[in-house]
């Protein structure tokens, strides 16, 4: 049956060997059957620019999603706070197209709005100051006027101070605002939502002036790899584990 794949928050770096191995599983044994891949932010741990996909790291997963081609699977790509730098250059190397957050599409008859998610996290405020900044154009363009090295020294920097944040946070502020998702469902009259970014993978039913809306939360793949498959007749969560490894 023609379907689609959504994942997110893969977190992939070169520190993550289990989540490379799983992503390049995915990549051949579940999306080359896919009609389209939607990624719906934070594929990478982080992106300094487009001017790193030399890196040997990178260029894997950019060959990765470039095959995709020979089956005809369609890419997109959607920024997340972590590769919210990714730019036409990484989308064209990986033959995908960048979507805006967030895109409202017909998907099998439903229509269907994805998103990353971040921006319903509204009660964390001093996250989403911080979201403010590094969206800002000129911040943006003034970043990546810097040397590549200092970029990343720079993000892996600001990693850390908000690894170390997270320590003390609410875990429920962290999490989506019904109240904020509830605006955005009634601004996009009552469509279903697919989004990522709180790593709490789940099935949610809103009744939002008086529509029923389904809300589908993309897993992370800290511990194991996981993706949405969608068709004509719904939703469906798919697991799988790494492709297995010599000797083991």
């Amino acid at each position: 049956m023609p379907h689609s794949l959504f994942i997110s928050d893969l977190h992939l770096s070169s520190n993550q060997p289990r989540s490379m191995a799983e992503f390049q599983h995915f990549i051949a044994e579940f999306a080359s059957k896919a009609e389209a891949l939607f990624i719906l932010g934070d594929l990478f741990e982080y992106w300094a620019g487009d001017d790193d996909l030399d890196d040997k790291f990178h260029s894997r997963v950019i060959a990765a999603l470039a095959s995709l081609t020979h089956y005809h699977t369609k890419v997109y790509l959607l920024h997340g706070n972590r590769d919210l730098l990714m730019g036409e250059v990484l989308a064209k190397a990986c033959r995908a197209t960048l979507l805006d957050d967030p895109t409202l599409m017909d998907l099998y008859g439903i229509p269907t709005l994805l998103s990353h998610g971040d921006t319903l996290c509204t009660d964390d405020v001093d996250y989403l100051r911080y979201r403010d900044q590094m969206h800002d154009a000129k911040f943006q363009k003034d970043f990546l006027a810097k040397p590549l090295a200092a970029r990343k020294a720079f993000i892996e920097e600001l990693r850390r101070h908000s690894n170390e944040a997270k320590q003390s946070k609410d875990s429920a502020i962290m999490d989506v605002n019904d109240e904020a998702v509830a605006a955005l469902l009634r601004k996009y009259h009552y469509p279903r939502l697919i989004h990522g970014h709180t790593h709490r993978p789940a099935r949610h039913q809103h009744v939002v002036d008086g529509h029923a809306c389904e809300r589908w939360v993309l897993g992370d793949w800290d511990q194991q790899g996981s993706a949405l498959r969608v068709d004509a007749q719904g939703c469906n969560v798919i697991l799988f584990p790494s492709k297995p490894q010599p000797g083991h």
